[in-house]
């Protein structure tokens, strides 16, 4: 039943993909038909980020609260209404504000998806399932711009917003009508036994997260590495038309390798760590090796801009794209190796606005350099080296994954 409950949390990740590019994919025809210009485009763009990053540490606290199976379904509710929203405005502002609703749902996703892989599954299987969901994100970046196109061809612009946000609804029913609360395990099933009901009872408070050893750690990794990530989406298909002079048509192949390589990582990197706990290693050594590999692994993405040919740089961003998603599905485990399943989503919430933070900086910073320079050999650069950076940074602040909450400190 768990992995079951795995394969709803990789549909809903998908779905919530697939609703933040439908814009992007139609963004060519929505400035003809309605007159666009870059700069109402921009702050479309902005709108969405600023509220998704804004509401992610306040959709963990949410999630906490209700619990999962209400707080994932509000959350998802509120992405399906704004992302069908989309399909009744004509102006600038409307989709604007569409944008910024959509924002406050999709938040809530991987906090309540993270939190629900620490109510069913155990410890040993958590990155193996974080892995199998998050892969949900590179399936999304295969399908829409296959759907999507098609969809608004034959039927309009409007019906590729409606699509993705009946996709939404029929996941929420689905949801609401799957007795979760019923059927999950009890948490002492998958924690440590000596916790007694009050401490497995016992509330912590924001500021308590905020300034905690382990939030710190999550948060900071997330802040130097998620950046990575969005700068391969959003600059990576501009990177290879400007460096090898390949047409929008010449890119779909390289744009199906780099994801589907993607999505090996994540399910690789899930199991790696999964196999070092079934084999007797501790969690604090298979975590972090599997980190510290995949940080390895992610370094000749520096190169990328300065090889001769187009497979070339596709081969060593594909590698990276790899190494980032079986880092992300591992640090993603760790906020339930060290914090108690009612707190997991606070947790994830807090590093999901750090690593919001962190792509928006990031992009301005890019965007700068790119528009003087034309050269994108620093920024990939600093791409390879941010996992190893977010490895030491990591280390430093725990040096053992235990956990954090009151009355339940303990080696794991």
């Amino acid at each position: 039943m768990r992995w079951f409950v795995c394969a709803l949390l990789f549909l809903a990740t998908t779905t919530n993909y697939m609703d933040r590019q439908v814009l992007g994919i139609l963004a060519p025809v929505l400035q003809k038909d309605l007159h666009w210009t870059e700069e109402s485009y921009g702050n479309m763009i902005a709108c969405f980020t600023f509220a998704y990053g804004l509401s992610y540490i306040l959709a963990g606290r949410i999630i906490d609260r209700l619990g999962t199976r209400k707080g994932y379904g509000l959350f998802v509710a509120i992405w399906s209404i704004s992302s069908a929203a989309h399909a009744f405005v004509n102006s600038a502002f409307g989709f604007g504000v569409a944008r910024f609703f959509l924002g406050i749902g999709e938040s809530g996703n991987f906090p309540a998806a993270l939190k629900a892989v620490a109510e069913w599954f155990p410890k040993e299987e958590r990155a193996l399932a974080t892995g199998i969901f998050n892969s949900g994100t590179n399936f999304a970046a295969l399908l829409a711009p296959i759907i999507i196109p098609f969809i608004a061809l034959r039927w309009g612009w409007r019906y590729g917003f409606i699509f993705t946000a009946s996709m939404s609804m029929l996941w929420l029913i689905g949801w609401l009508l799957f007795p979760y609360n019923r059927m999950r395990p009890d948490e002492t099933q998958l924690t440590d036994s000596r916790l007694t009901p009050a401490e497995l009872a016992e509330k912590r408070s924001l500021w308590s997260f905020l300034t905690d050893r382990g939030t710190i750690a999550f948060a900071g990794a997330k802040f130097l590495t998620d950046p990575v990530w969005w700068f391969y989406l959003f600059w990576g298909p501009l990177f290879l038309t400007s460096r090898f002079h390949i047409s929008i048509a010449q890119m779909s192949i390289p744009l199906v390798v780099i994801y589907f390589g993607a999505s090996i990582g994540s399910i690789f990197g899930g199991w790696l760590s999964g196999f070092w706990i079934k084999h007797g290693r501790s969690i604090n050594f298979s975590r972090k090796m599997a980190m510290g590999l995949f940080a390895l692994a992610a370094l000749p993405v520096t190169f990328a801009a300065q090889v001769s040919t187009l497979w070339m740089s596709v081969s060593l961003i594909t590698i990276a794209a790899a190494a980032h998603q079986g880092f992300s599905c591992n640090i993603f485990s760790t906020p339930s190796d060290m914090f108690r399943a009612r707190s997991v989503a606070t947790v994830v919430g807090i590093g999901g606005t750090a690593g919001a933070l962190g792509g928006t900086v990031f992009a301005a910073v890019a965007g700068f350099l790119l528009n003087r320079t034309h050269n994108y050999s620093l920024l990939f650069a600093v791409c390879g080296c941010s996992y190893v950076l977010a490895m030491v940074l990591f280390q430093l602040l725990v040096p053992q994954l235990r956990h954090q909450d009151s009355g339940a400190e303990r080696s794991a």
